[in-house]
């Protein structure tokens, strides 16, 4: 098995690796790696000055399945200031998932910038965190996970450092944002409330927004889950890099018995 979650292939298709497998289903993979692709192919369309990307949509169609995916992308909306980007991402015929951001010029704003988020325990103060029983999956084992505070193994509000070892396509190196969004994803997971053995709380979407754009290896989520009385849920998170927060996501979820 190759040491990356993607292998390339001719006219944008990739090869999942048994690394991306997710926790509800040995035959589909978890969403953090497909994000991630999006977001690669997003970063990957050309701009015609500099821009960052400071939204992205994650529409979520059906599951991924361990089969070749084929990816496009293009600028739906062109623009000086703003530009709003999309991609796709198919198996055979059916479309998986979608993507849409916007991305944004940028401009020196460095003397005014400011957050009012509190940044998470140093990684290095965070002693190693393992998922509980009844997560599985090979995407959460490739992963290096760290403490932050909670604890995954309790339901209940949750925050903790993950890093990617792997390259998301074989032969690169990730971006920060790749990285963040194959994280992103985990939100509902870190946060859960409820046992994964019995219930389903999956997520149909994932919105984040990015005040600035992540560096480094290591990702911070710090997230809690709100649980509706009609079967819907909603993940809420807050995205860090060592240098602090970087932006917050939000998940829509199903939630329901087994």
């Amino acid at each position: 098995m190759s040491d990356a979650f993607y292998l390339p292939r001719e006219h944008n298709r990739f090869t999942p690796t048994a690394h991306t497998t997710g926790p509800w289903t040995d035959d589909a993979q978890h969403f953090g790696p497909p994000s991630a692709l999006l977001v690669r192919a997003l970063e990957n369309i050309p701009a015609a000055h500099d821009a960052v990307i400071a939204r992205v949509t994650i529409e979520i169609l059906g599951p991924a399945p361990l089969r070749d995916l084929t990816l496009h992308s293009h600028i739906e909306r062109p623009g000086r200031s703003v530009e709003l980007l999309a991609a796709e991402l198919h198996s055979d015929e059916r479309a998986v998932a979608r993507a849409s951001a916007w991305r944004i010029a940028s401009s020196d704003t460095a003397d005014v910038a400011a957050d009012t988020t509190a940044p998470l325990p140093a990684v290095a103060d965070c002693p190693p965190a393992d998922w509980p029983s009844g997560w599985g999956g090979g995407f959460l084992k490739a992963m290096e996970w760290r403490t932050g505070h909670g604890d995954l193994a309790e339901p209940g509000p949750a925050a903790v450092w993950a890093r990617q070892p792997l390259p998301l396509v074989d032969g690169e190196q990730p971006t920060g944002l790749q990285r963040l969004f194959a994280l992103a994803d985990c939100g509902n997971g870190a946060s859960n409330r409820l046992d994964p053995r019995t219930w389903w709380f999956i997520n149909s979407e994932l919105t984040v927004h990015l005040h600035r754009t992540p560096t480094g290896e290591w990702v911070g989520i710090d997230a809690a889950t709100a649980l509706g009385a009609h079967g819907v849920g909603t993940a809420s998170t807050t995205l860090h890099d060592t240098d602090g927060p970087v932006g917050h996501g939000a998940q829509a979820l199903l939630v329901r018995r087994r």
